[in-house]
């Protein structure tokens, strides 16, 4: 599909089309797409239950926009906006051209003040904490308007009743900007006002595994990603290193996820036994089906028997949510950091092939050992936001070796 950046501003602010009493021939093709995308997410989404989004409402919504899109790239901004009904960030177009409103949080997240916004927390060596945006700063304008307009352009237009997590989704989602696109924002920091713009960051490559020695003789495993096979290797190599450490940190902070095969056999260092590890569903009718049970089985040259702490952030998602959750359900890591994304399900991929859009949505959702749903996970030990979660990882494995 094109990649030209969308410039319809209308659309990526208010997604504001006419509607069409009839359909015109030659919109069939985006007929047939957005059909097929409501019509598959009905049958298998798995979290309506939990949502407040009329989804027989977004069809009456979005459908005459999709129709009365000039081109595909306008169709991906209404998709946009469809599936932001469900505010649910697992639940998006993995192939949106440029400018098409991103899926929150991107490197800020926001709370409601007043007319503002507060910054609660701050991404990592990103855009944002290189332009000296602090927790606490207040966001007064984005793009040149006030914060009430670019959040009123947002909002959700297809619920039910209203709910805390929907509107922290559109807050979240005006901060967040347009993919591959700059931002400008108004920032207030005590009596100063600055415009701030927001580049584009590309960040230097990081392998997706590194390890490295701390203090006490400590071993660190830092995982970025679960999606390379090849993390595996690089796993068991760092863990090789740290075969005699009194305690290992492994560190999933902004991580956004990846695939169960590489997380399992990692999981699996830490076991002699097949063990359970989490528990999972699927949509059946208009409910979902029995739990089954995922296990893990023992994997290596050796187990890996002492203390180990798992590192957690707002950025861990997904796969790096499903990791801190199932070693903590093996009985063998404690949880150290702030509450993570809070993704709760696996996801199933979708190409519309009319107009070359892929998708993905949320389709088996995931609980612990316990039965409790991923998405309530919360960690062992919980660091406030801004405060040292390494420093406080090192604490826990300190504490966890004098314990024995």
């Amino acid at each position: 599909m094109p990649t030209r950046r969308v410039t319809l501003a209308g659309l990526a602010a208010g997604l504001t089309l006419p509607a069409f009493a009839k359909e015109p021939p030659h919109d069939i093709s985006m007929a047939q797409d957005f059909d097929e995308m409501w019509e598959t997410l009905a049958a298998r989404y798995c979290f309506f239950g939990e949502k407040a989004t009329d989804w027989a409402a977004v069809r009456r919504t979005y459908r005459p926009m999709a129709l009365a899109a000039p081109d595909w790239d306008a169709f991906a901004v209404v998709m946009r906006g469809a599936l932001g009904e469900l505010y649910d960030p697992h639940t998006n177009i993995r192939t949106a051209p440029d400018g098409t409103p991103r899926m929150p949080p991107f490197d800020l997240i926001v709370a409601r003040d007043g007319d503002a916004l507060r910054v609660t927390a701050v991404r990592a060596d990103s855009a944002a904490s290189a332009a000296d945006i602090a927790i606490g700063d207040l966001v007064t304008g984005i793009e040149g308007q006030p914060v009430a307009e670019a959040i009123r352009q947002a909002a959700l237009r297809c619920q039910a009743r209203r709910d805390p997590e929907a509107d922290a989704f559109v807050i979240n989602s005006v901060v967040a900007g347009g993919r591959a696109t700059p931002r400008r924002l108004q920032v207030q920091r005590g009596a100063m006002v600055r415009d701030v713009a927001l580049p584009l960051r590309q960040g230097g490559e990081v392998p997706d595994v590194s390890h490295r020695r701390l203090d006490h003789g400590i071993g660190l495993i830092a995982i970025h990603s679960f999606s390379d096979d090849a993390a595996i290797a690089a796993f068991d190599a760092g863990l090789a290193a740290f075969r005699e450490a009194p305690a290992l940190i492994i560190d999933v902070r902004d991580n956004g996820g990846g695939d169960t095969a590489v997380a399992r056999p990692i999981m699996g260092r830490f076991i002699t036994q097949t063990r359970p590890y989490a528990r999972m569903r699927r949509r059946a009718g208009a409910g979902l089906g029995p739990a089954w049970t995922e296990m893990v089985e023992p994997r290596g040259p050796f187990t890996y028997e002492r203390p180990v702490v798992v590192l957690c952030d707002h950025w861990s998602a997904s796969m790096a949510e499903g990791f801190p959750m199932g070693m903590r359900g093996l009985g063998r890591a404690h949880i150290v950091g702030t509450r993570m994304m809070r993704l709760g399900a696996a996801v199933f991929p979708l190409r519309l092939d009319r107009s070359g859009l892929e998708l993905q949505y949320s389709a088996e959702p995931v609980y612990d050992v316990q039965d409790r749903p991923r998405w309530l996970l919360e960690p062992d030990v919980a660091v406030p936001d801004g405060a040292d979660i390494l420093a406080a990882g090192i604490a826990e494995a300190q504490r966890m070796m004098a314990a024995g």
